[in-house]
């Protein structure tokens, strides 16, 4: 499909360079522009575990890819289109839907623990003794 937009880096005039990146697009509702949100892994060295971040990307959203809310996107930095905007979106790499497992994940028996035995074994001595 053949797009018309002079922003677009396959039919357009557009040049891109620098960092690649992968996210999901999370707000469509501007005019060619989409929201991609990205999730990364922080370090906290004081727990010695990771906090989750997340950053917002406003990204270009050419026709041709027409990117939705929802659809996993790949973008690329390219000189600023406007203000606040400085990514484009390159591709779709696929659907939040289609990423989701579609079985049914197993359920788990309860671990037995010693405390959970004697729990069980006092009602069970509290029963008897109350039925004689």
């Amino acid at each position: 499909m053949e797009c018309k937009d002079r922003n677009c880096p396959e039919h357009g005039e557009l040049s891109t360079r620098g960092a690649v990146l992968d996210g999901l697009v999370v707000s469509d509702k501007m005019q060619g522009t989409v929201i991609v949100e990205r999730e990364r892994l922080v370090k906290v060295k004081k727990y010695d575990r990771y906090s989750r971040r997340t950053s917002r990307i406003p990204a270009h959203n050419p026709p041709c890819v027409n990117a939705r809310q929802g659809d996993r996107v790949r973008i690329m930095e390219c000189r600023k289109i406007s203000k606040t905007v400085n990514f484009v979106v390159v591709e779709k790499t696929g659907s939040k839907e289609a990423q989701k497992p579609t079985a049914e994940p197993e359920v788990k028996p309860k671990k037995t623990t010693v405390k959970t035995v004697k729990k069980k074994a006092k009602r069970t001595a509290k029963k008897e003794a109350e039925n004689g």
